[in-house]
């Protein structure tokens, strides 16, 4: 422990990660400095920085990353249109590798031999942080108290808190909750158990449903190579576009799943997400390729969906086959330029029209009143496609015999 002289601790200013600042402090006579990022997440980040420097920290920067993070990690994994087990929209795991780059640039800006996160030995986190900082910076360390240290319950975080003077909120939590531009996520308490029915407080971004307006409310949103651009008409930048739509959608309920999944460590979890905007710009982005993309290039890009989800949800993040896929979808994006609009009305997202300058679809091929199209052509596409499926039954026929 001796041997490590500055450490970046990832810090929320909350109960663990104030602790864990003094805990460094005191178990590696160690500088530390805190990395406070501002991904968007509604708590307010004022006073952090003061909470840190009085808990013995050196310095203390409070990042703005909610641009970055929209445009360099949300905004290219929607164009690979990543749900992880075909539901979650990964709101939490896509915000660990913009935290650890920026927990690397500060530690080698400040010359640090370590960072650190609150992250417990259960969960994704530890995998997401520790796997991005060895891409990154496999020449810096990484500490993660929780499989250090012995504070293993919140009654000794307390305690330990109180010893050293450390400031802690008499609000109690119900659950364990993760935020950002995107999401807000919710675990434990009785949630733990799959069979139980979630708390009637169990809400944050998404109204319940019965609360949700009576009357519909539509949206125009304008997509520029597999990015949205625009809502309404007006330009906006990639955070702001995430946040407007979160409000709009959250409004109307949209955007909450509750589901078990599978830990990359092992074991199911149950939680309740909330991702207003994720789950409205997937729906139509989803439906904008529907007249922009090759059918045999949306079905490549769909099987390799599955692949870059479980990378995202695992912390490959920064690993040559993310980063390949990754390329493979950018150029499937291309095309994906133009405007959806939808109606927004009790949890649901119905997209009602679609235009683009690149759209594949041909209303003298499909409508029903004439056109180009010659029927008679169907008769040898059968032909030729169906021989293979008559040998196939000569054959099922001789092995009945």
């Amino acid at each position: 422990m001796q041997k490590i002289k500055k450490v970046v601790l990832a810090y929320s200013g909350g109960l663990d990660t104030s602790v864990i600042l003094k805990w460094l402090i005191t178990a590696y006579q160690c500088e530390v400095i805190t990395v406070t990022a501002d991904l968007g997440q509604p708590e307010d980040l004022s006073g952090v920085e003061e909470k840190a420097l009085k808990t013995g920290a050196s310095k203390a920067y409070v990042l703005d990353l909610r641009e970055e993070m929209a445009r360099d990690f949300v905004f290219p994994m929607m164009r690979g249109a990543a749900r992880y087990e075909n539901r979650y929209m990964l709101g939490t795991s896509i915000a660990r590798p913009c935290i650890t780059k920026a927990l690397i640039d500060i530690a080698r800006k400040e010359g640090a031999d370590a960072i650190a996160h609150g992250a417990t030995g259960k969960g994704n986190d530890q995998v997401r942080f520790e796997f991005s900082a060895k891409a990154l910076a496999p020449e810096i360390r990484v500490i993660a108290p929780w499989r250090e240290w012995d504070l293993m319950s919140r009654t000794a975080l307390t305690a330990f808190a109180e010893k050293h003077g450390i400031f802690i909120s008499s609000e109690a939590k119900r659950y364990s909750m993760d935020a950002n531009m995107l999401h807000t996520s919710f675990e434990g308490s009785e949630l733990e158990n799959p069979g139980n029915a979630p708390h009637e407080t169990c809400h944050d971004r998404c109204v319940p449903v019965e609360q949700a307006p009576n009357e519909p409310e539509f949206v125009e949103v304008g997509f520029e190579a597999g990015n949205p651009v625009s809502v309404n008409g007006e330009k906006m930048s990639p955070y702001t576009i995430i946040r407007t739509l979160a409000e709009l959608a959250g409004k109307h309920g949209i955007g909450r799943d509750d589901m078990v999944e599978n830990r990359y460590v092992g074991m199911k979890c149950r939680g309740v997400y909330e991702n207003p905007a994720g789950t409205l710009l997937f729906a139509l982005h989803r439906d904008l390729e529907g007249i922009c993309m090759d059918r045999d290039l949306l079905g490549i890009r769909d099987m390799l969906a599955v692949p870059y989800s479980h990378a995202v949800y695992n912390g490959y993040w920064f690993s040559p086959e993310r980063e390949a896929m990754q390329a493979f979808f950018d150029k499937s994006q291309e095309t994906v330029t133009g405007t959806v609009r939808a109606k927004l009305y009790k949890g649901g997202v119905w997209p009602l029209a679609r235009t683009s300058p690149y759209s594949l679809f041909s209303e003298d091929l499909a409508t029903f009143e004439g056109g180009d199209y010659d029927h008679k052509d169907a008769a040898g596409f059968i032909r030729l496609n169906g021989l293979r499926l008559g040998m196939y039954a000569a054959i099922k026929d001789k092995l009945g015999k």
